[in-house]
């Protein structure tokens, strides 16, 4: 048994993103710590398993011996079930995912490797967090949001969490003003206006860039997009049971 909290760190960035180093010391702070994070980038997974290819894990020396590294070839949620089937002894006391660059507000969420990682924890009973920063610059600076992730962190491990409830948080993008505070928020209706770069290779074969433009349907003032664009942290209650519950009443009065 550990003395301290046990707590799995993870992200979509890969293990050599900035992000994910500032967790981990962040962590460190708090607990005894087992990362296990993918060994490339790989943003917007989203709940992606691998199935028809092999798995291999690379144990990392660390410098601190409250931390301990893996490198997984795998996806996100590769790396959770990895981390919990074949690597620790017992359930962690918390998982943490990211720190993103990038934010997965609104819709994001579902393309997300970030909190798909942490929604597999959720599935797996692990009290869970995906933490996000709305800068995509790979040298984004972290320090700022450093003592908000701790507070969080240590407010879901002393409080717990509602049975299969995810924290989504997310930071808004750092300006020369101070953080104005948390808000606990709703997700904003927004959608992805996809577009496709169609272009040519020099022997004639087409090939399409994703392409796209975020568009925000949404006004109210209890969105997660609202908090950041008011510099505010949006902290969203999310959970992985997808039935519409509203819509039982309706389907049972078709005639099937």
């Amino acid at each position: 048994m550990y003395k301290k909290p046990l707590i799995l760190v993870t992200n979509d960035d890969g293990i050599s993103a900035p992000g994910i180093r500032a967790l981990i010391s962040v962590m460190s702070e708090i607990g005894t710590v087992v990362v296990v994070a993918p060994d490339s980038p790989q943003s917007a997974m989203g709940h992606a398993i691998t199935i028809n290819n092999t798995l291999h894990l690379n144990k990392i020396s660390a410098e601190n011996a409250e931390i301990t590294e893996y490198s997984c070839s795998g996806t996100p949620v590769d790396c959770v079930k990895m981390a919990v089937n074949e690597i620790l002894k017992q359930k962690p006391d918390l998982c943490v995912s990211g720190v993103n660059h990038g934010s997965n507000s609104s819709i994001n969420v579902i393309y997300s490797g970030t909190m798909s990682a942490a929604v597999e924890a959720g599935i797996e009973g692990i009290p869970a967090i995906g933490f996000s920063l709305l800068d995509y610059n790979w040298n984004a600076d972290f320090e700022q949001i450093k003592p908000f992730i701790k507070k969080i962190a240590l407010q879901v491990l002393e409080n717990s969490l509602p049975e299969g409830t995810i924290l989504n948080v997310n930071f808004p993008k750092l300006k020369t003003e101070h953080i104005k505070g948390i808000k606990i928020c709703r997700q904003a209706k927004a959608f992805w206006q996809e577009k496709f770069d169609k272009r040519v290779t020099p022997f004639g074969k087409e090939y399409y860039w994703l392409t796209g433009e975020f568009i925000n349907l949404d006004k109210g003032e209890d969105t997660d997009e609202w908090a950041l664009a008011n510099d505010y942290i949006s902290i969203v209650p999310v959970h992985y049971d997808l039935t519409a519950h509203h819509a039982i009443q309706t389907l049972n009065s078709w005639n099937f």
